[in-house]
């Protein structure tokens, strides 16, 4: 969603346009991504209904209302319209340009062949071209494992930094589910240099599982997310032969990090979670400097003095950490084949302070 620099004297002009053209598609759904920005939720949310009503294909307005929809914390809701507009978007063959970097070709080759020996089929479905989205629905028990809350409330008030640990984090029909949901999905589309696929909510990764375990995360844990709306989320997947995420800070208030793939897969028991730093990213530096300026991250954690956590992988284990602490992917060394790839889930909370 593109953001304007003065949104105030953007929403005098748009509101013009459409006052003298009302059928102006696209100066309705510029008036409601403003309206978002301001964050007038509510509005938007009208605003984008206006748009879809117009045009009914329009997989951006989709994706938008989503959007609002779980800043006015209805997730369900909004991640049902991060469904739809993925289904519009590549039943439509409008969002399938992504670049084919060698990693990511040699996990769609695995995947296809994954998904011929679960369907039965001879040849399985084109990676590019057809989004198949897997069975993952809510369950009518609980997704998160509620014997952790009283410990991990306690935790997470004394605590200096803000980071807990958290073992058993789903129930375990929750984490079949969700595995077996990035298993047999395609959703994982976009290429990162550094050897991981990234699986968004406009691919599709949006599963009414998923919207069920960001809204349990909030009534579990109501001292560490009080009352943050989810703001963001996704799922990566690496190659073992290359590296993970480079140091950061994230834009949010809390961050959730979870893993699922089977602990037969790691190699090595010690590393291949996430390294945190005691360190928040200073106030001053702009989101472009804490979360993709490696060397002048690196060059404040040396001068500062930070001292580094390393969390080793484990299955069905979250970190869940204040997003402005700098943080990592850790040394990876994970099994060949397609069902051993690392693959984590991250969900952020709110918006960073500052």
């Amino acid at each position: 969603m593109a953001r304007h620099n003065n949104p105030a004297e953007a929403m005098a002009y748009i509101s013009a346009a459409t006052r003298l053209e009302p059928d102006l598609t696209a100066a309705h759904f510029d008036r409601a991504n403003i309206l978002l920005q301001l964050e007038k939720a509510g509005e938007a949310e009208q605003a984008y209904r206006k748009v879809i009503a117009d045009s009914p294909q329009y997989a951006p307005a989709h994706f938008n209302l989503g959007v609002a929809l779980c800043q006015l914390d209805r997730i369900s809701e909004g991640f049902a319209a991060f469904t739809h507009a993925a289904q519009i978007r590549y039943s439509s063959g409008t969002g399938t340009s992504h670049p084919q970097k060698p990693h990511k070709i040699r996990h769609d080759k695995e995947q296809h062949d994954h998904l011929a020996a679960v369907h039965a089929a001879s040849d399985g479905p084109a990676m590019d071209d057809v989004l198949l989205l897997a069975k993952a629905p809510r369950l009518p028990s609980e997704a998160i494992n509620p014997a952790n809350a009283r410990n991990v409330s306690r935790e997470w008030a004394q605590s200096t930094p803000q980071v807990v640990v958290i073992d058993d984090f789903l129930t375990p029909p929750a984490l079949t589910s969700l595995r077996e949901f990035c298993w047999n999905s395609t959703i994982w589309r976009r290429a990162y240099d550094d050897g991981y696929l990234g699986a968004m909510p406009e691919f599709g990764f949006s599963p009414p599982l998923l919207a069920q375990i960001a809204e349990e995360l909030r009534d579990t844990y109501p001292d560490i997310f009080q009352d943050h709306p989810l703001k963001y989320f996704w799922a990566f997947k690496y190659d073992s032969r290359l590296t993970g995420i480079r140091v950061h800070a994230d834009h949010a208030a809390v961050n959730v990090n979870f893993w699922i793939t089977p602990d037969d897969a790691n190699l090595d028991p010690k590393r291949g979670g996430l390294v945190v730093w005691d360190a928040k990213a200073p106030l001053d530096w702009a989101l472009g400097k804490y979360n993709g300026d490696e060397k002048a991250t690196r060059a404040f954690l040396a001068s500062s003095g930070a001292n580094a956590v390393r969390v080793p992988y484990r299955a069905n284990r979250a970190v869940i950490f204040d997003s402005s602490l700098f943080h990592e992917t850790d040394a990876i060394h994970f099994k060949e084949g397609y069902l051993n790839r690392r693959i984590n889930v991250t969900l952020l909370y709110g918006t960073r302070k500052g």
